[in-house]
């Protein structure tokens, strides 16, 4: 099993991608930790991959709050005793126009999607440094951060746009090893479901 030890933690690991990706992991030999807003599926999430044998926990996390995300950190280091893979997975979709968007979607949008994987990413880092080892931060982005889409919202192009670039940065800036960074195409999850925005 590919990674066998490691200790994973998946933002926005509830349902969809992240469930998927932190149920790949625990299936490599990872100790995983989905890190959510939504409980409800996040302990589903949970309890589906101890019961095939994994080891995850969930804890809660709203990507926006740096709080939070030491609160995370804390709880992973408290319960696995180390960080080694970060997945910044957690993100909203929207389709409205640029005329029908309003401020405070726009700053929604960016914050979740964007300032989410700022945050992580810094945590992460920090941890990992703190370590004395290496690690694997794995940014989601996608290819509507490569070339503006008409299927999502400009505010969604924009925001993966930011990741792309600040994952570019952040990857010359530790060369030694802390970066990655993954464009998926198309996912049918919840994400883009627009009866279920702003859940994930």
């Amino acid at each position: 099993m590919r990674l066998e030890g490691k200790v994973a933690l998946i933002s926005g690991g509830a349902r969809g991608m992240g469930a998927a990706e932190a149920k790949l992991f625990s299936r490599e030999g990872a100790k995983v930790v989905i890190a959510d807003v939504l409980e409800a599926e996040g302990r589903q999430t949970e309890a589906e991959i101890n019961e095939m044998g994994g080891d995850a926990i969930f804890v809660t996390l709203d990507v926006t709050k740096q709080s939070d995300w030491d609160a995370a950190i804390s709880k992973t280091i408290e319960q696995f005793g180390k960080l080694d893979v970060i997945v910044n997975n957690a993100g909203i979709a929207s389709r409205v126009s640029i005329e029908e968007t309003t401020v405070e979607e726009w700053d929604r949008i960016l914050d979740i999607n964007s300032k989410g994987v700022f945050l992580g990413t810094k945590a992460a880092i920090i941890q990992m440094k703190s370590q004395g080892a290496g690690g694997s931060v794995i940014n989601i982005s996608s290819i509507s951060g490569n070339v503006g889409q008409d299927t999502v919202a400009a505010a969604y192009n924009a925001s993966k746009g930011a990741v792309r670039i600040f994952s570019k940065s952040a990857a010359i800036q530790y060369a030694r090893g802390y970066k990655g960074q993954h464009d998926p195409s198309w996912a049918d999850s919840d994400s883009h479901d627009p009866s279920r925005l702003g859940r994930r």
